[in-house]
């Protein structure tokens, strides 16, 4: 009986998060009110206390669940494919398809927050921070890597390339939603792919543009 209820509680707990990270992803963290949560769920205010116990500890939880969609949507199956400039490209690829295949309503939840708590000091302002810097350190790492391995000519700048596929990602969220410009994905994919081949020592073991 003890196990069910720490099941069923643990459904209860993923539902709301998924729905609260759609939610915020239009209307951002602040605009998320655990009444509006209520209504889109049809649950019980006081249930949602029992998982948190205010809207601050909410909040926090949502960041970290909207970080572990993206890892396991776009990050993990990336690090399983080829190691070097293939494994940049699929990260960013993974990426797009993310936005195309309309997981998130808003199309990028980090997109949306990031600008609400870019300059206010406090324990959500650090935990999308955090995630957000998790994501560069990762795509300069995998170009550090890439370059280690030969597959990047010597004098990439790896923090320059990953600042560039991250402007470039970034980006495709606002010419597709505020602009309507279904163009921006191949766009951000072929600027991407362009620029990894004119650095690669060998443009053959990326996909043409």
């Amino acid at each position: 009986m003890i196990d069910g209820r720490l099941q069923r509680g643990e459904r209860t707990r993923r539902t709301v998060l998924d729905a609260a990270v759609r939610l915020a992803s239009v209307e951002g963290l602040d605009g998320l009110s655990l009444a509006r949560l209520t209504a889109t769920l049809g649950v019980s205010k006081s249930g949602l206390f029992t998982h948190w116990p205010d809207k601050q500890s909410l909040q926090l939880a949502i960041v970290e669940h909207a970080r572990k969609q993206w890892t396991e949507h776009i990050v993990e199956p990336a690090l399983r494919g080829p190691r070097g400039v293939r494994r940049l490209w699929t990260l960013h690829e993974r990426r797009i398809d993310f936005y195309r295949a309309g997981h998130l309503p808003g199309g990028c939840f980090f997109g949306t927050v990031d600008g609400e708590f870019d300059d206010r000091p406090g324990p959500v302002h650090d935990a999308v921070a955090d995630a957000v810097g998790s994501w560069m350190n990762l795509l300069t790492r995998l170009s550090e890597l890439a370059i280690e391995l030969g597959e990047l000519r010597p004098g990439t700048d790896p923090a320059q390339l990953a600042f560039e596929i991250e402007a470039l990602g970034s980006v495709v969220v606002v010419h597709t939603h505020l602009l309507k410009r279904e163009h921006s994905y191949r766009f951000a994919r072929t600027a991407v792919l362009e620029r990894l081949r004119s650095l690669s020592t060998d443009p053959g073991v990326l996909p043409e543009t």
